[in-house]
């Protein structure tokens, strides 16, 4: 009999980004080897002012060999929850093997954790970088009490904690907690084969149907280098680092384009204080704000750049990183990415600290070698396609999924 596993998320719209979407592609990968999941997930769309998710609501929607149930966020979209959710969770846990939970210090997410425990269902928890210690500085005092009252005995509960990497795993904040760690990476959907190049025509000699048409667009010739930040617009991204080697970067007469790809519904103010920052300065007449992007316009720029750059504060696993690693992207990111001693020991980029000057010393660098990003792009596709790929994960975690479960029913 095929495992029947819940994943639990409070929202998976494109808007809040890859660590919440990916549950989908996860999703269709455990399918894929034989596993019935079901996700449970709000129509949440953003903050205040968004319209929901246009979708059935609280019926099952095939999708990719799993089910989708929607449920409606109110009455505090912002806040991502839905009794309907837990009131369907309750009702139904008796009817799966395992539930595994996206995001903490999130309310539908606390709460599914609770009922869980309460009929008996055996569940992961995937923290989603919320207990890096930098994290937990913000609404310090908010969450002490959140954490004493709901997550840690939720984590206490759990069968494991899932992390995406060993660093995430080792920083993080575990209350005193003895709860296994789990270290699972998170996968990418590896790009068309129409926009990978051939070993006998590397990715600067190739023309994909779409590249000249990015450019073009971008109003730049096809020697200026193409500098790409895809992300969400947030101050932990580090843009406050950024901009200003990218302005040191223009002083030495080193010649860029940046692609500036993302947005944050959640804090439009510090998206417009961004916009205004760069339009201000020398770095307006070679920056293209493009807002959020998703589908074929997200898999054109990772075709077209050469260089992809995420100087972060701290990031527990990195997904866009690992995206455009998968698309034959060189990255440079700081040290505060948490897949930084992978990008490093592949040699699939650049690994720099959070500093202005190193972080300028390093694109001046990398712009300055194509055949070497040449090389270290060819080994980023390399890596992600052995280490990111999403069958490879499944297979691993059903794995897990089966050792919990025998473990659990040794010990009922």
């Amino acid at each position: 009999m095929p495992l029947r596993i819940l994943q639990i998320v409070p929202a998976v719209s494109p808007i809040y980004g890859g660590p919440s979407q990916m549950v989908l592609g996860f999703s269709a990968a455990l399918a894929a080897a034989g596993v019935e999941v079901t996700v449970l997930t709000t129509d949440a769309n953003g903050d205040v002012g968004q319209a929901p998710l246009v979708v059935p609501r609280d019926r099952p929607m095939s999708q990719d060999g799993y089910q989708i149930r929607y449920f409606h966020c109110a009455p505090f979209q912002r806040y991502k929850f839905s009794l309907g959710l837990l009131s369907w969770l309750f009702h139904h846990a008796a009817e799966f093997d395992l539930a595994h939970i996206h995001a903490l210090f999130s309310p539908v997410s606390t709460a599914a954790a609770t009922v869980a425990r309460y009929r008996g269902l055996p569940y992961i928890l995937r923290p989603l970088g919320t207990l890096d210690p930098a994290d937990l500085q913000k609404k310090r005092r908010l969450k002490q009490l959140y954490a004493g009252l709901w997550e840690r005995p939720n984590l206490a509960g759990a069968a494991a904690i899932h992390f995406t990497s060993q660093r995430e795993a080792n920083v993080s904040e575990r209350f005193g907690l003895l709860t296994p760690a789990l270290i699972l990476p998170l996968g990418v959907t590896l790009p068309l084969p129409a926009f990978l190049p051939t070993q006998a025509e590397p990715k600067e000699q190739t023309q994909p149907i779409s590249s000249p048409t990015i450019r073009q667009q971008l109003g730049i010739s096809g020697n200026t280098p193409l500098l790409l930040f895809l992300s969400r617009l947030d101050p932990k991204k580090g843009l406050d680092l950024l901009l200003p080697a990218l302005e040191l970067l223009l002083q030495r007469g080193c010649p860029f384009h940046l692609a500036l790809a993302g947005s944050n519904s959640q804090d439009p103010a510090y998206e417009a204080a961004i916009a205004t920052q760069i339009n201000r300065s020398p770095l307006a007449a070679c920056t293209s704000i493009l807002g959020f992007v998703e589908g074929d316009r997200k898999r054109e720029l990772l075709d077209a750049a050469n260089l992809f750059v995420l100087p972060s504060y701290y990031e527990n696993f990195g997904i866009a990183v690992a995206e455009a690693m998968a698309a034959g992207l060189p990255v440079v990111i700081s040290q505060q990415v948490y897949i930084c001693d992978e990008v490093r020991q592949s040699e699939a980029g650049w690994v720099v600290p959070c500093e202005v000057m190193a972080l300028a010393n390093c694109l001046e660098t990398a712009l300055g070698q194509p055949a070497e990003c040449q090389r270290r792009g060819e080994n980023a596709r390399r890596y992600a396609s052995e280490h990111y790929d999403w069958q490879a994960i499944a297979h691993q975690t059903i794995q897990t999924y089966t050792q919990i479960l025998d473990s659990t029913f040794r010990h009922s």
